[in-house]
């Protein structure tokens, strides 16, 4: 029997719409879709065939999930195994490659929109500003799982021109903000909290340092949010001072080179 094979999509932060074509197409050929049911918005499945298996993978563990794709796969299939966002940032993907290749199973990797920028879309700000920030340190908040570095190490490039986006964290905020002001952050920094960025129930809270967890608290936001900090979270501030080198006509560069002054 010919050997199937398992795709990986990133099925991007909610809207189905903001799957690749090529997220689209694989998931159209699919005989079986694993997705990830507590993340992954289910409209998704819209593209999926009519007779593919669906499983739902949020109560399974990694075995439970590798297993089903590996045999499924052994029998020939196309699986697509769906992911929230974007699987190269936070998702356990490489264990899930290393089961495969261990069986021997081929495997294709689609990306979609990460979190961080499905939310900054939704406010229309750009996660660096010209001169302003330059640096964009994508981080997570845990209560019980041990990490290498803390928000309180980074907190101070917040300082320095960079920008930071939280996942994981809304239902840590008091220890994210504590955090924050622990690594020199000062209270009147932005902040803005989006709650299920893209979807249809989505939420924006906007604040600062000083108030964004009372915020968030008022509005009972626990979980499915990302969290942006730093000056980029309120460009308006910067309104005057923004000029992208790229588009001013005193600047030069290869596809615009310097006009001769008459």
């Amino acid at each position: 029997m010919k050997m199937g094979k398992v795709v990986f999509i990133g099925a991007g932060p909610g809207d189905p719409e903001l799957l690749t074509v090529k997220a689209k197409n694989r998931l159209e050929e699919a005989d079986v879709v694993l997705y990830a049911g507590s993340l992954v918005n289910p409209e998704v499945l819209k593209w999926a065939r009519k007779d593919a298996e669906i499983v739902n993978t949020a109560s399974l563990t990694l075995e439970e999930i590798t297993d089903i794709m590996i045999k499924r796969a052994k029998e020939g299939k196309l699986v697509a195994r769906l992911k929230s966002g974007d699987f190269s940032i936070y998702g356990a993907l490489i264990e899930e490659i290393w089961a495969l290749e261990d069986a021997g199973v081929p495997y294709e990797l689609v990306p979609g929109i990460t979190a961080a920028i499905g939310a900054a879309s939704v406010l229309g700000i750009e996660l660096t500003l010209p001169k302003i920030s330059q640096t964009v340190i994508i981080t997570r908040a845990s209560g019980a799982v041990p990490m290498e570095g803390s928000i309180k190490d980074y907190a101070p490039h917040l300082m320095k021109g960079a920008s930071m986006a939280i996942y994981t964290g809304v239902q840590l905020i008091d220890k994210v903000v504590r955090e924050l002001k622990e690594g020199g952050v000062p209270d009147d920094m932005p902040v803005v909290v989006v709650y299920k960025a893209t979807w249809p129930d989505q939420k924006i809270i906007r604040g600062t340092v000083g108030d964004i967890a009372q915020k968030v608290k008022a509005e009972k936001i626990t979980k499915d949010s990302m969290i942006l900090v730093g000056k980029i979270a309120d460009p308006s501030r910067y309104k005057d001072q923004i000029r992208s080198s790229v588009y001013d006509p005193s600047h030069a560069h290869s596809f615009r080179p310097k006009k001769k002054e008459h």
